[in-house]
């Protein structure tokens, strides 16, 4: 068996949701191909148009007609996503939309705190179940801020961000560590009065719409860590990935493999749209152990599941260090991880913030709980590929959440 072949992958799911909400911001029509065919991304676009937004399918594009938001009539389902409800409370905040938000098991027992507290001090009013879902937001004229966020999370930066576009005067946000920059960097590139200094940005109040666009989403560099993965941990394999974003807050996870000693070859690169992308190309390789520290993380958060996989087949302690993060995902991924690689036969111990990995470990066939997690199905479906045994998941179909296509590309690529 190897893993071997090209592949193109879906929009990256970060830049699609926000490509839906900016386009909702023009006064126009925005044209966006190879938006993320995920449930996540789906969720936030019922909820624009829950919110009045027209949104239209046009053969594989979708059209965007922007204009004036309305208050749902019934609560925003936001599903299992995160980033739907994080980044919504913003820019409706900033919309002067009254709402309910709601979500699914999961996504109500995650902590919505860290966004209400910079947008409670703009002045929004809300009513939440101490700090979690569902949560009612109230119309209420915002302020501008100057926020010290105490955590390096771009959903906390783009709620206050998009919050600010409806708030009088500028609004500051200061991160401990850069995060993602796809907020920012869209929003400078529609129009919007917004500087970028350092780890520090700042919005004004948005006085006129923002322009009209056509977006072609770049591939998700988060999907197609899993199948770099497989490429690198299966024997013979060779893989080439097409158009991944190649942004620098986003190839934590490739720097990650190349310090491990996999072979990385940057193929081509270019800039489409203010962001870079390129075409990837992957090889099955020897791995060394690595540690991660709190500096690293921002920039592979999704993909320390994959990490984690990797680890088993690396030579030495690699140590994830600074995560804790990870324990408010989907589920405690920390967790899943060092619950389902015990179970796996290796040598793992299980930190408040980390975990450490002695190996390399031959995988055991298993059963594994993925806990409803798409990131944990789809890390754990790689391990099962050089796994002695078979690898038997709970609810594989979690997976769809961010990538329906998932099995099936993995199927096709392995010959």
């Amino acid at each position: 068996m190897a893993i071997k072949g090209v592949i193109s992958f879906p929009g990256d799911k970060s830049i699609s949701h926000r490509a839906l909400m900016f386009a909702a911001l023009t006064d126009g029509k925005a044209r966006i191909a190879n938006l993320s065919t995920g449930a996540d991304v789906q969720s936030t676009r019922h909820c624009l148009e829950a919110c009045g937004i027209h949104i239209q399918d046009d053969n594989k594009d979708v059209v965007v007609t922007g204009g004036q938001f309305s208050d749902p009539i019934k609560p925003l389902d936001c599903g299992n996503s995160g980033t739907t409800t994080r980044l919504l409370l913003g820019l409706l905040a900033g919309q002067g939309i009254n709402a309910t938000l709601i979500g699914d098991e999961s996504l109500s027992s995650r902590p919505m705190d860290r966004i209400l507290n910079p947008l409670s001090q703009m002045g929004l009013v809300s009513k939440s179940n101490n700090g979690k879902l569902p949560i009612t937001i109230h119309k209420n004229n915002l302020g501008g801020i100057d926020y010290q966020s105490p955590v390096a999370s771009a959903q906390v930066k783009s709620a206050t961000l998009l919050a600010g576009l409806g708030a009088n005067g500028e609004t500051t946000i200061i991160e401990p560590t850069l995060s993602r920059d796809h907020t920012e960097k869209m929003l400078a590139g529609l129009g919007a009065d917004i500087s970028i200094d350092g780890l520090t940005s700042t919005v004004s109040k948005l006085n006129f719409p923002l322009l009209s666009f056509e977006l072609s989403v770049p591939g998700d560099p988060s999907t197609a860590a899993f199948f770099a993965a497989a490429a690198v941990l299966v024997p013979d394999s060779e893989l080439m990935m097409n158009r991944i974003l190649t942004n620098p807050t986003r190839t934590g996870f490739f720097t990650a493999l190349e310090k491990m000693g996999a072979e990385v070859e940057c193929i081509r690169q270019w800039e489409e749209a203010g962001e870079l992308m390129g075409d990837l190309k992957i090889f099955h390789g020897p791995l060394n152990a690595i540690t991660l520290t709190n500096q690293d993380i921002p920039g592979l958060i999704d993909e320390l599941p994959i990490i984690a996989i990797i680890a088993t087949q690396a030579v030495g302690k690699t140590e994830v260090r600074g995560a804790k993060e990870l324990r408010i995902k989907e589920c405690d991924r920390i967790h899943a991880i060092c619950t389902n690689l015990k179970k796996m036969g290796v040598d793992i111990k299980e930190l408040d913030d980390g975990f450490i990995i002695n190996g390399p470990t031959k995988l055991k066939g298993t059963q594994i709980e993925t806990f409803h997690d798409h990131r944990i199905a789809m890390a754990f479906t790689v391990a099962g590929l050089i796994a002695d045994g078979n690898v038997i998941l709970d609810y594989p179909e979690c997976a769809f959440i961010s990538y329906p296509e998932f099995y099936d590309e993995l199927d096709n690529l392995t010959i």
